[in-house]
């Protein structure tokens, strides 16, 4: 138990959902709800006044909207925030803009039975408030990913060449981007599971396409996997890399969730271990947990090359820790220099354009 109690203030335009987070977190006794907010402008001032250690934030509130309230948030005065979203394509869109200018994490309001929908996440919401007071934020820079040069090559890729695989969790819609971004358009194939729900990786991977180089989709049951493209695991599947004779393939199924989460990085890892061996990248990233550290250490032991995110640009440093601890990383670099490393593993001479 922390010494002092985590200190929240509660960002809703809805007079139920402020009288029912208070009630849910305070619940906990190493949370604190010190005030409930009913637009940012009263939340601007008591931020000041009270100095919380975790913001929870609605997107969908009248007079200013909770992506634009974050933006100014994290570019003034950054802080953990978790943000409350509708389960609906707005929402999920709303929520992936917010990860990418810096939240920490989100939770899904329930569209029906409100009361008990969220009695049902009660742990949840405690336990990413909890990993929230516990992140590394930092202050919104937009001209660093979208902005960068690609990395440099100067070798072409084949379907026969590596494979890269990245797992990532809680900050990693922000960390997935700065790697991918900067990637060049003929990069090795990489397939993806960052946790999160149905209609979330929808609006990530169609926002990740705009901005990278490579093209990134949703991946496909039996899709070929092929150089120069990203595939994320679509919410609730798990993904898997397969052989279709000489090619790869992406390979989908909803059996049981898998350390906890499904899609799980324990999943794709342990496939990619199986099917291509010493042909293979493994990239773990920020993350809640330990999900994808015995994917990792197996990937590792088939005679691939492992990459973790080190400790200090890590919002989360769980699940790239117990990989560390399991013996599964084989390197560890900020996540400037997780693109590069990528590269390097995979046999380019791959000098960065521009500074980290």
């Amino acid at each position: 138990m922390p010494d002092k109690p985590i200190r929240v203030i509660v960002v809703d335009d809805s007079a139920l959902m402020r009288q029912m987070l208070t009630t849910m977190l305070n619940a906990d006794p190493d949370i604190e709800v010190v005030f409930a907010a009913p637009d940012p402008y009263v939340a601007r001032d008591k931020i000041k006044q009270l100095n919380p250690d975790v913001l929870t934030l609605d997107i969908e509130m009248p007079r200013m909207d909770g992506l634009s309230f974050l933006s100014k948030i994290m570019s003034l005065r950054p802080m953990p925030v978790v943000m409350v979203s509708s389960l609906t394509q707005e929402g999920a869109e709303a929520t992936v803009q917010a990860l990418e200018v810096g939240a920490v994490d989100f939770v899904g309001k329930p569209a029906q039975d409100l009361a008990q929908g969220l009695s049902e996440k009660q742990a949840e919401i405690i336990a990413k408030v909890k990993a929230a007071a516990n992140a590394r934020v930092r202050r919104t820079d937009r001209s660093t990913a979208a902005s960068r040069k690609p990395l440099k090559t100067g070798i072409g890729f084949s379907s026969t060449e590596k494979v890269v695989a990245i797992g990532a969790s809680t900050g990693g819609v922000e960390a997935i981007r700065d790697v991918v971004i900067p990637l060049p358009a003929d990069s090795p194939a990489i397939l993806v599971t960052q946790h999160m729900p149905e209609k979330f990786t929808t609006s990530f991977a169609e926002r990740l396409n705009k901005m990278a180089n490579v093209s990134v989709s949703e991946a496909r049951h039996n899709e070929r996997v092929l150089p120069g493209h990203v595939y994320i695991a679509p919410g609730d599947q798990h993904l898997e890399l397969a052989r279709s004779g000489a090619n790869y393939v992406c390979r989908l199924h909803d059996q049981p969730p898998v350390s906890g989460h499904r899609p799980s990085v324990d999943v794709l890892f342990s496939s990619v271990a199986k099917v291509a061996r010493a042909n293979a990248v493994g990239v773990i990233l920020t993350g809640m947990g330990r999900d994808g550290a015995e994917g990792l250490k197996c990937m590792r032991d088939a005679g691939a090359n492992t990459i973790g995110q080190d400790e200090n640009t890590c919002v989360v440093y769980g699940m790239p820790k117990a990989a560390f601890e399991a013996g599964g990383v084989e390197t560890q670099v900020g996540i400037g220099k997780v693109g590069e490393a990528i590269l390097a593993c995979c046999g380019s001479r791959a000098v960065r354009a521009v500074r980290v």
